[in-house]
């Protein structure tokens, strides 16, 4: 996706974000929440896309640092909002989630500077020790409510606050990938050796490609507790951070629309299957092996593009 794509993405997220906020109250609150959830899973899997995608890394540990946004931001809400006019809390949601955003940035540089020296199994292995690491710390800490979960989370997210974050994350990432400096993050993809004999040190883009990413996926974090007003340690363990790879696997790597397509199918897959409630897990994951099997390359990958261009 180049620049112009990116900005009528944002465009167009903004667009319907307002307009179907002005008439939120005539839509079925069931149906909102679940295009509130296609949009935290958007965010989650563009923000892995760049690391998994366009840096070609292979990190399991996404759902640890969603986990450190949506922590953060909600124990900032609990404490803050109680002494905050109502006028003012729109204000504080906002904060709530640069702030989760900051912290799993934060975890994102200290997991990646030492660990973004490894390749393919090895670095999978590292992030997804993380990710326990950061399951079993909350399951542990009595002041976000240990293995009982973190409750009383105000309600601030909604569609419109959703899908102008959409929005936004699409834009920065795809404006990222495609400036001067974004294309280093190409060449670490495409050859490693060949890109450090030119000058450009990997570890240096892959650390940045580790951070913006987990800073988005502390964003998205905060915004599922604000969604669902509940955290569980359960919530975020290696399943959460298998199901946003498969995302990005079946939109096809680096494909921007692809794995935003594919962020929405899969989180609308388990609901159109909730009729076949003994079975639908194992219909889902049969489904899931099957379009694997039959498309490898991704779903929505256009065949005859060239490696180095993302659609």
């Amino acid at each position: 996706m180049n620049h112009q794509g990116a900005k009528r993405w944002l465009f167009i997220s903004i667009a319907i974000a307002v307009g179907i906020s002005l008439f939120s109250d005539q839509f079925n609150r069931y149906y909102l929440g679940i295009a509130i959830d296609c949009g935290i899973a958007i965010i989650l899997a563009t923000s892995l896309n760049l690391v998994n995608g366009h840096t070609g890394q292979f990190s399991l540990g996404h759902a640890g640092f969603m986990a450190v946004g949506g922590y953060a931001a909600a124990k900032f809400s609990l404490v803050v909002v109680p002494l905050t006019p109502p006028e003012l809390q729109p204000l504080i949601f906002v904060a709530a989630l640069i702030l989760g955003g900051l912290l799993a940035a934060l975890a994102g540089l200290i997991v990646g500077v030492p660990s973004l020296r490894l390749r393919g199994d090895y670095l999978a292995i590292v992030t997804l020790g993380f990710g326990e690491i950061i399951r079993v710390i909350v399951q542990n800490m009595e002041s976000v409510g240990a293995a009982s979960g973190l409750k009383g989370i105000p309600k601030f997210t909604t569609f419109g606050w959703t899908f102008v974050l959409v929005g936004i994350t699409i834009y920065v990432i795809a404006s990222l990938v495609n400036s001067t400096y974004g294309r280093g993050f190409i060449a670490v993809n495409d050859d490693e050796v060949a890109a450090s004999s030119m000058g450009i040190n990997p570890v240096r883009y892959k650390v940045t490609a580790f951070v913006a990413g987990a800073f988005f996926a502390g964003i998205a974090g905060g915004l599922y507790a604000h969604h669902k007003q509940f955290l569980a340690p359960t919530g975020f363990d290696f399943f959460k951070s298998v199901d946003i790879v498969v995302m990005v696997v079946l939109g096809g790597m680096g494909r921007t629309a692809g794995v935003v397509l594919a962020a929405i199918l899969l989180t609308l897959l388990p609901e159109f299957l909730r009729q076949f409630s003994d079975y639908r897990m194992i219909i889902y994951a049969l489904l899931i092996i099957g379009l694997m099997l039959l498309r490898p390359q991704g779903l929505f990958t256009l065949s005859g593009k060239k490696k180095g261009a993302k659609a």
